[in-house]
């Protein structure tokens, strides 16, 4: 009897060898443990060779599990090759169109946006992935993609649509008891990933103390909100959340500019063009707000 290949197996023999093994490969692919190691051994069984030697330390690609993987990868970007390129074709202003953003982005700014874009062209169907980390839009993972970034990556077209500033927020109460003894340390809520305070609060407050570590803008946000102490943030954030104000003698601080992205097969789509358009002049309209030039009254002492 001749086994013909299910050439979907092969995805995960590359996910085992990219991850190392078969938890990486069962994360990356959502399945389980079994699902990855019975698929395995059906591309096993198909190309009557050993893919992975199972060792005590896990699995260890063979040099056929190699040249199965670096086929399966060849697949895979000619899957993603057509896939954009028939995306490319589509001059339609309906459809889906998928958009990824960080999650604090597309609350505090394109939700409005989308909105009033859906109001205007109801045929498009919207598709929001809100996610910190950064989609692969050469495997189509999104069409769009806003990014808070210096070098938004060298395969994508679009263009830088606000410069940001940032500030140093801190609460309410933590500003009046500052108010009331400027002598005490300031509390300081660092990023575990950020590698210190700006040297302008270093200057302003050379006393302080770490009262609080986050890993997103969410928590710090929480904090501050919280009163358990101070911490820099983009202005658009800051400046118009209630109950936070801006840090006394500390200046405005330079920021990640905002900008809006496509694959370079897909710029010449209508639907994707229409979108990043109508989003940029919405967002450049905003520009006193990114850049820190329109605090709300009262947002400092």
């Amino acid at each position: 009897m001749i086994i013909m290949l299910d050439w979907d197996d092969l995805k995960y023999v590359l996910e085992t060898v990219r991850h190392g093994g078969l938890s990486g490969a069962a994360r990356a692919l959502k399945v389980n443990h079994a699902t990855v190691s019975r698929r395995i051994a059906s591309a096993e069984r198909a190309m009557g060779a050993r893919m992975f030697d199972r060792a005590p330390g896990g699995y260890r690609p063979t040099e056929a599990g190699l040249e199965a993987a670096r086929m399966a990868e060849r697949m895979e970007t000619a899957s993603h090759d057509l896939s954009r390129s028939l995306s490319a074709r589509d001059q339609q202003l309906s459809g889906a169109l998928t958009i990824t953003a960080p999650q604090l982005l597309v609350e505090r700014l394109l939700a409005p946006i989308l909105r009033d874009f859906k109001a205007q062209y109801p045929a498009i169907e919207l598709r929001i992935i809100a996610a910190n980390r950064q989609l692969n839009l050469a495997a189509h993972e999104a069409d769009v993609a806003f990014r808070i970034s210096d070098t938004p990556g060298d395969t994508l077209v679009g263009r830088r649509v606000t410069e940001q500033s940032a500030a140093v927020y801190v609460g309410k109460e933590q500003a009046e008891r500052l108010r009331c003894d400027p002598q005490l340390p300031l509390d300081w809520i660092r990023f575990a990933h950020w590698p210190g305070p700006p040297a302008a609060l270093k200057e302003a407050w050379p006393e302080r103390r770490i009262t609080l570590t986050v890993d997103d803008m969410y928590a710090a946000l929480a904090g501050v909100r919280a009163n358990i102490g101070a911490t820099r943030m983009p202005c658009f954030i800051g400046d118009v959340e209630p109950g936070i104000q801006r840090l006394a003698r500390v200046p405005l601080l330079p920021y990640r500019p905002i900008w809006v992205l496509t694959h370079a097969d897909l710029r010449g789509t209508r639907k994707v063009t229409t979108f990043t358009e109508f989003a940029a002049l919405r967002i450049n309209a905003m520009r006193p707000l990114f850049e820190g030039r329109t605090p709300a009254e009262g947002s400092s002492f």
